[in-house]
């Protein structure tokens, strides 16, 4: 028996044969051509195309893994009508004279590297989904559209990685498990795994070269583990997990619709964190409260220049409406550290986690920040919308923020356009926002919580340098002493404190949290269920 180690991507057991996924290779040749016209012309097409297959394969998720898989398509056919994108297709066909193929494989490295270049795990596997749409666009310029596999019966599909496409393309009934050599929990294969209920390892490393065909195995989805030729005992231990698992979602189900409330009789609010439009329906899905966090830079970081006020304003509303009244946070810009975008020309800093990102850039250059809080204001017609500024240090920012927003509200109404009420917060994500939290409480209307941020100022670590993990301890007492403080001076002036970074979905903490008197979690769409199981379970008081 071998034992391959890797991620969990979702959590359940299967067991049977191995079949080997591999990709057809796809080389692109630079061709120069005299007729860059008749490129761009070829470019339409195959993107014509590829709008058309990405239709048929956002019916087909439709109605195999519901509204929260098909979302995934709706989301690539909006990278492909990029103007963004097909500009930059469209300008190195005429001027460096090349051709399509070459072009679109160029634009898709170009902003595929923008995506993995971030430190955020959910903006870095957004590369794996421009790939896909270029190759797709790719394969229908040389004339292979279509690449189906079929498999005999029931197996273990193992590949290098899967594209979101690749996936819903397999037959699911013919499916038992998914493992893939490289690949992460944020992507959107694996969130597909995770709506299909199918079990799924990925980032693994295994050989694809070895023979693994035909192979028995056994997929252990909850800790991570590929058995290969796995012994009898192994056997009996799966089926007997895999019946006990059946069962605990089978009680999860149940849940939905229920209240989020202690033994006790204490309320707390579960919303769930997103990064893009096509997540809405997994927090519906899953039944969340609403949205404590919409993560507005992706529709920055998907450009090539400054999204419009009106394009802005598109997302923002289709988020509201679809979520029907319920809560919807959106965090303003949040760039800077890991996350660069070209266009806004920044300068190199020797330190950008300590450097101008976030809210500083915003103070900085205001009129990007006076057109983002334009939309949001336009957009607050449409839903219950609340809107919250990231890395706050002092009382001066918050009253210079407010200045702005009241100077946009006025032009707003002096053109005569409708706007909503919106309730003001601020991210608690920097010790000195903590410590003088008893002042900023007077200012807005929440607070919410953002640990990752907040452990690594705490702990002076880069929470991304894998050299110091032994240091890291998003459990010390220094950091829950900081959430206890903001939560009291919250509460003292009569607003709630919320938590919507990763501390926020670790169970062990749950308790301690509510103790604490924490009024929101807010957390992957995935884990609401489980954590309202979790809230359901505790009695606070003693």
């Amino acid at each position: 028996m071998e034992i391959i180690k890797g991620k969990s991507a979702f959590a359940a057991i299967a067991v049977g044969k191995i079949a080997v996924y591999k990709k057809e290779d796809q080389p692109i040749k630079k061709r120069r051509t005299e007729d860059p016209e008749g490129e761009i012309a070829r470019f339409r097409k195959a993107k014509e195309e590829a709008a058309d297959q990405l239709q048929k394969l956002y019916e087909k998720a439709l109605r195999e893994v519901g509204e929260a898989g098909a979302m995934i398509f709706k989301a690539h056919q909006m990278m492909l009508d990029d103007g963004e994108y097909q500009d930059c297709v469209q300008h190195m066909i005429q001027t460096r004279k090349v051709n399509a193929e070459y072009a679109v494989g160029t634009a898709g490295e170009h902003f595929a590297n923008i995506f993995a270049a971030m430190d955020d795990a959910y903006m870095k596997e957004r590369a794996a989904d421009i790939k896909d749409i270029s190759e797709r666009v790719i394969r229908n310029l040389i004339g292979k559209g279509r690449q189906d596999r079929d498999f005999t019966g029931p197996v273990i599909v193992v590949a290098d990685d899967l594209a979101p496409s690749e996936t819903v393309q397999l037959d699911k009934d013919k499916v038992l498990a998914f493992v893939t050599s490289r690949g992460s929990v944020y992507s959107h294969t694996a969130i597909l795994a995770r709506t299909m209920n199918i079990p799924a390892i990925v980032n693994t490393g295994i050989d694809l070269e070895q023979d693994l065909d035909g192979k028995e195995a056994a997929v252990d989805g909850v800790r991570g583990i590929l058995y290969l030729d796995p012994t009898l005992e192994v056997l009996e231990e799966m089926k007997k997990r895999r019946e006990e698992e059946q069962q605990k979602k089978e009680l999860l189900l149940e849940l939905r619709g229920k209240e989020t409330v202690t033994l006790d009789g204490k309320r707390i609010k579960l919303y769930a964190n997103i990064g893009s439009v096509s997540d809405i329906a997994g927090v519906l899905k899953n039944d969340a409260s609403g949205i404590g966090l919409f993560r507005s830079e992706f529709l920055y970081l998907e450009k090539k220049d400054y999204p419009t006020e009106d394009e802005q304003l598109a997302a923002y509303k289709t988020v509201l409406e679809n979520m029907g009244g319920k809560k919807v946070i959106i965090r303003t810009l949040d760039i800077g550290a890991d996350k660069q975008i070209d266009y806004f020309h920044m300068e190199k800093e020797e330190n950008p986690a300590m450097g101008c990102r976030a809210i500083r850039i915003c103070l900085e250059r205001k009129d990007i920040f006076k057109t983002q809080l334009r939309a949001l204001y336009r957009a607050s017609a449409f839903g219950n919308l609340s809107i919250m500024f990231p890395m706050i240090i002092s009382v001066k920012e918050v009253d210079e923020i407010l200045e702005i927003v009241e100077e946009v509200k006025n032009e707003l109404r002096e053109e005569g356009i409708a706007m909503g009420e919106a309730e003001l917060g601020i991210m608690i994500e920097t010790p000195a926002a903590v410590m003088v939290s008893d002042e900023l409480a007077k200012k807005v209307d929440f607070f919410s919580i953002g640990t990752n941020d907040l452990t690594q100022y705490t702990l002076a670590i880069d929470r991304g340098n894998a050299k110091l993990d032994r240091y890291y301890d998003a459990h010390h007492p220094a950091v829950l002493r900081m959430i206890q403080m903001t939560v009291e001076n919250a509460h003292k002036h009569g607003i709630r404190a919320g938590i919507c970074g990763e501390l926020a979905s670790d169970m062990e903490l749950t308790e301690t949290f509510l103790a604490m008197g924490v009024d929101e979690l807010s957390v992957a769409p995935s884990y609401i269920l489980g954590l309202r199981k979790k809230i359901r379970e505790i009695k606070i008081k003693a």
